[in-house]
């Protein structure tokens, strides 16, 4: 089939990747110019590069919408449009242009985790598994029938780097199988169902900050959402910003205040952690490696001298 393919990033160029692999025609790419937002320099393997390096056109957008690019559309008379990552809507008369419309591949178990940043939110909130979904593109963000779906489970130490390296390996047999079965003829795809649907927002520094009224639960897993490259989750003590680079929950049960440095648990330091903190029926986080506000990485136990005070969101 003829393909256009919209796409960013690392996501992008693998998805791209894969289609230059394949039997298909790659006759046209449109991607976004560079950017310097934090999340989008992570994973920014440049789509443009691998096109040109191939001899395929590139249109660089960083919305669809305009008149002459729907004519570039038009002219390179597309079988389907294939897209992964890309970052604004793209209107009806362009997703619905191509013969077999439009396949958009988004790195979540649809129709879970629509959106934004899915793999993080989802090793956040202790999902068992994440994935790659490969759907029809309609009106609704990520909400059209699913074509092809693969899932890997999450290990109980993943970051979520290692669940990017893990789904971005799916990115080449889920989208190739997806063409694979629409150039077969194939229609009858697996409607979502939207009760399940949940649509994420894009992270920001902010979304990195530790709330310690959060279990320690799910703190422990923000740490390990936050993992290199990424921004580190963070928090301040005595008025200065502290980087959580690894933490573990806590064997024992601490009661007290969110926040209270508390405890020496194996290699760790607890801090108090939870809204119901005062009960003494929560485990603590442990953190075990941090980084100060001017760049020195070190183990918790060398930071925190001594026990008492306080970690809070802000100064």
């Amino acid at each position: 089939m003829r393909v256009v393919m919209f796409g960013y990033q690392t996501w992008g160029h693998r998805t791209l990747r894969a289609l230059l692999d394949s039997e298909h025609d790659v006759v046209l790419v449109v991607t976004h110019p560079k950017s310097e937002h934090v999340y989008e320099k992570i994973w920014s393997d440049s789509v443009a590069d691998l096109a040109e390096d191939n001899g395929v056109p590139v249109v660089l957008r960083n919305r669809p919408d305009d008149d002459e690019l729907f004519e570039r559309l038009k002219d390179a008379d597309p079988d389907i449009i294939v897209a992964n990552n890309w970052r604004t809507w793209i209107p009806p008369r362009v997703f619905g242009l191509p013969r077999h419309g439009t396949l958009n591949v988004h790195d979540s178990l649809l129709p879970k985790y629509a959106g934004f940043s899915p793999l993080i939110w989802a090793l956040i909130n202790g999902e068992p598994e994440v994935g790659v979904t490969a759907h029809m593109m309609d009106e609704e963000l990520d909400a059209g029938d699913i074509v092809r779906q693969e899932a890997v489970p999450v290990g109980p130490t993943d970051t979520a780097t290692d669940l990017f390296h893990k789904t971005v390996d799916l990115i080449a047999p889920v989208t190739i199988g997806a063409l694979d079965l629409i150039a077969a003829g194939r229609t009858d795809f697996t409607r979502q169902d939207r009760s399940r649907a949940s649509f994420f927002h894009k992270r920001s520094i902010e979304d990195s900050r530790i709330d310690w009224t959060w279990p320690a639960q799910d703190l422990e897993r923000l740490v390990r959402a936050q993992s290199e490259p990424y921004p580190s989750a963070f928090t301040h003590h005595k008025g200065k910003r502290l980087e959580v680079l690894s933490a573990f929950v806590s064997e024992g049960r601490y009661g007290g205040t969110p926040g209270r440095v508390f405890y020496r648990e194996g290699d760790g330091v607890v801090i108090v952690a939870g809204a119901d903190a005062r009960t003494g029926r929560n485990h603590g986080l442990a953190i075990t490696r941090v980084r100060t506000e001017d760049g020195q990485e070190m183990p918790a136990t060398q930071y925190f001298t001594s026990m008492g005070g306080y970690l809070t969101a802000h100064p």
